[in-house]
């Protein structure tokens, strides 16, 4: 009889899930990160989102590496933080990446048009694929996830997203801005994985419209909208400098 607490009967690729969690922990801030809006959120994926969903998928072709799939997936994680744009700024709170990893992302105003602290979760990480999540209060509610596969002999990486817009200020800020902006940023990350192959490769990017609706029910996730809390975070610094004495008197 097997035992069911011995894990043979967990699937195969439970290893590269992230294990069931109620709410983000945060164990350790990376120097330079700014831990806000994060820890004690809970993940959120497209169903709790307010905005219309979309999938979008971007790819670059490495037609002259030879490297396998997984050999290019691997570089990307070791890589990850410093292929972004500049201006977003992801700090893993471990040196590896892993499943149920948090990494925290500040992002400047010229990204997003407001800056805004926030982080993701990662729920899958295999040896092609690494898949995020984001929480409560992220711009989109939903999933990011990056690969590497092979098409015919030549290796293609892509970054897939299937999120709505978190709240009513995040929706309009897409359908103004955003969308464009956030284009940008997956563009730009490809191109320069692919500078770091030594390829000129040219993204293609592809999206679908899968819910044209919002869900009114969730326009309440404004409350915890990261960018006005950042943005207020921000004002507030004045008010934490002058009160930093007192404290340290009362410790």
């Amino acid at each position: 009889m097997t035992n069911p607490t011995s894990g043979e009967n967990e699937p195969r690729d439970a290893a590269y899930w992230a294990k069931l969690i109620t709410t983000l922990e945060v164990t350790g801030v990376p120097t330079g990160a700014l831990n806000l809006n994060v820890a004690g959120r809970q993940v959120v994926g497209p169903l709790q989102g307010f905005g219309q969903l979309w999938q979008k998928t971007y790819r670059v072709r490495l037609p002259s590496v030879t490297m396998t799939p997984a050999e290019v997936m691997q570089i990307w994680k070791e890589n990850f933080p410093t292929f972004l744009p500049r201006g977003m700024r992801f700090y893993p709170v471990m040196q590896s990446v892993e499943p149920g990893q948090i990494m925290l992302i500040n992002t400047d105003a010229s990204l997003m048009g407001i800056p805004v602290s926030t982080g993701v979760m990662i729920l899958y990480a295999d040896e092609e694929t690494l898949t995020v999540m984001t929480p409560q209060g992220h711009p989109e509610s939903g999933w990011n996830t990056f690969s590497t596969y092979d098409d015919d002999g030549c290796v293609v990486c892509q970054i897939q997203t299937l999120a709505r817009a978190n709240d009513p200020i995040y929706e309009m800020g897409f359908r103004l801005v955003g969308t464009g902006k956030q284009d940008n940023i997956w563009i730009q990350t490809l191109e320069t994985v692919a500078i770091y192959f030594h390829v000129n490769g040219q993204v293609t990017v592809s999206k679908t419209c899968l819910d044209p609706d919002v869900q009114w029910k969730e326009a309440k996730n404004v409350w915890q909208n990261a960018g006005i809390r950042t943005i207020l975070y921000t004002l507030a610094a004045p008010i934490r400098w002058l009160l930093r004495p007192l404290k340290r008197r009362r410790s």
